[in-house]
């Protein structure tokens, strides 16, 4: 697509349709853990192989980054519609919100299955560990953390944005912005982007290197490294929406980023260990420096290959990939005990793995889109979740953007 085409869509469909499709990938992601060769996972299926963990890696090394990127693009649109007060409270209401009231019943699900599985195992209370002892260094946000860093971001958002708007009278400072993102557009982004992931991640003291950015589920203060990884991609996207016209770079320039993703990756997945992860953290500094160098590049290439790949087949209107985009933020929210029941149900079964995971992935795919159905899209919950829908129309030429 051209700049202009970019511009004038009416709703940007790629990124919607890939915003989506990263918390959906959420499900395939957790459902892969039970099949790794070495026991990482709570339910351990009696199927093993290479190819879950290789799955796992190749999911987790873009998701999270995309995710974030398309998440600032959107925040920074939002801010300047809503201004300050608009954009507080909407974020309140559709993420702090979701975060303080399924947070619970999402923990008493995963804690009801571990009782479950666990007895299924003939295990007693007797046999349970001693309980973790709780406090703001150890809280388990499961798999809802990233709407916790999501608050992070957007305070840091509306604090940078007001400083812009105090200090940038005559607008040389967003100048200078907007020449940095269009800077950052071709194949040495990720070789910028990822520098300072890399020394991040060379910090980072006990980093397990398969997992990449490490997972910020537990505490209150993320980890240093997540909040490079996935601040740069958060801040990259506002930025974005500064220069829409670099959409269609990106969308050009996606052959290179995917051959870049896949040099990358490769090194970083071999020098992580291989699809048999490695589970103790890197010690030897010249080792960690040149894995954590090879995980910079290629999470970034791979953020941009797939935001590439999105907007060039995905810009279209399509009422299926609108719905699952919608879906999908309830579905990723209660799926962890669901996907965690079905790999207790399934992990005796005499199966090949692939079978198995789809079994899980498509039973938690169909219970989750019928509540979402039944109970989530036509009522409060689906206004509270999703914000007001409105009609797909087609848009007319030199109509103005509108965002979501």
């Amino acid at each position: 697509m051209t700049a202009s085409a970019f511009e004038q869509t009416e709703r940007l469909h790629g990124l919607d349709g890939l915003r989506g499709a990263a918390l959906l990938l959420g499900v395939v992601l957790h459902a892969a853990l039970s099949f790794f060769p070495a026991q990482i996972w709570i339910v351990a299926d009696d199927q093993k192989s290479v190819w879950a963990s290789g799955l796992f890696f190749v999911i987790h090394l873009f998701r999270m980054s995309s995710f974030f990127l398309i998440a600032g693009l959107f925040a920074h649109m939002m801010l300047k519609r809503r201004g300050a007060a608009g954009f507080i409270k909407n974020r309140l209401i559709r993420i702090a919100g979701p975060l303080a009231a399924f947070w619970w019943p999402v923990m008493a699900g995963i804690v009801a299955v571990l009782v479950w599985n666990a007895s299924l195992h003939g295990l007693t209370a007797a046999d349970a560990p001693p309980p973790p002892t709780y406090d703001w260094t150890n809280i388990p946000l499961t798999h809802l953390w990233f709407l916790w860093v999501l608050l992070w971001f957007y305070a840091a958002l509306l604090i940078g944005h007001g400083v812009v708007a105090r200090l940038d009278r005559n607008g040389a400072l967003a100048r200078g912005m907007d020449r940095l993102a269009g800077g950052l557009v071709g194949p040495w982004g990720p070789l910028i982007l990822g520098a300072p992931l890399a020394v991040a991640l060379w910090f980072e003291p006990n980093w397990i290197a398969f997992f990449g950015i490490p997972t910020p589920d537990a505490g209150l203060v993320p980890e240093t490294s997540a909040l490079v990884g996935f601040g740069l991609a958060f801040g990259f996207g506002a930025l974005l929406d500064r220069r829409r016209d670099l959409l269609a770079r990106i969308a050009a320039w996606t052959p290179a980023y995917l051959g870049l993703a896949l040099g990358a990756g490769t090194t970083a997945l071999m020098l992580s260990g291989g699809p048999t992860p490695v589970l103790t953290p890197m010690t030897d500094p010249a080792a960690k420096a040149m894995t954590a160098a090879a995980f910079g590049v290629a999470t970034y290439a791979s953020m941009f290959a797939v935001v590439g790949l999105a907007l060039r087949f995905w810009s279209g209107h399509s009422a299926l990939r609108r719905y699952l985009a919608d879906a999908s933020y309830w579905i990723y929210i209660v799926h962890l005990p669901l996907v965690m029941a079905a790999q207790v149900v399934v992990q005796d079964w005499a199966l090949a793995w692939p079978v198995k995971l789809a079994i899980v992935v498509v039973g938690v795919m169909a219970v989750s889109l019928a509540s979402y159905e039944l109970m989530v899209r036509h009522g409060f919950m689906g206004r509270w979740l999703n914000g007001r829908r409105v009609p797909w129309r087609r848009p007319r030429v030199g109509v103005p953007v509108a965002a979501e």
